[in-house]
């Protein structure tokens, strides 16, 4: 299963870092960005939530929401959070359906041995609650302030 440009958001609601709880309902009629990222506070995860964080910051108060997903628990993403001065969400999807909606839990391949894993991957979501962009397999440099710009550019 897989979301493509154009869909309505897959409905989610999930707990998040600092005990907050993020949804799709609650997020509808603004525009936000859901990214998915493998496992907190590996050297790749960790370039890529503080790139939000710092691309977030440079934009001053401007309401765009990050929410950052992955199938860890809840007190793992808030050591993470709290080590690295993550204000914005960081949801926990334990069971995995969250990321599968979105297609982001995929075949993998390393060192010739294949497994299941999460794709790097990031959502831009409209006010309508559709997908209005889409990147996959992402590399971390440089991909938080494509996002932001990409998010400025529609509102």
């Amino acid at each position: 299963m897989s979301v493509e440009l154009g869909d309505k958001v897959p409905a989610f609601d999930l707990p998040a870092s600092l005990g907050r709880r993020v949804s799709a309902a609650s997020l509808l009629g603004q525009f936000y960005v859901v990214y998915f990222y493998p496992k907190a506070d590996t050297p790749g995860c960790t370039k890529e939530a503080c790139g939000f964080e710092e691309a977030l910051a440079a934009l001053g108060h401007t309401g765009l929401t990050v929410i950052g997903i992955s199938k860890d628990k809840i007190t793992a993403l808030e050591k993470f959070a709290e080590k690295y001065g993550l204000k914005f969400p960081l949801a926990s999807d334990l069971d995995g359906q969250v990321v599968e909606a979105f297609g982001a839990w995929v075949e993998k391949s390393m060192y010739g041995r294949k497994y299941m894993g999460i794709d790097r991957s990031t959502f831009l979501i409209g006010k309508d609650g559709r997908i209005a962009q889409i990147w996959r397999n992402v590399k971390v440099p440089g991909h938080a302030t494509a996002v932001i710009d990409a998010a400025k550019a529609l509102g």
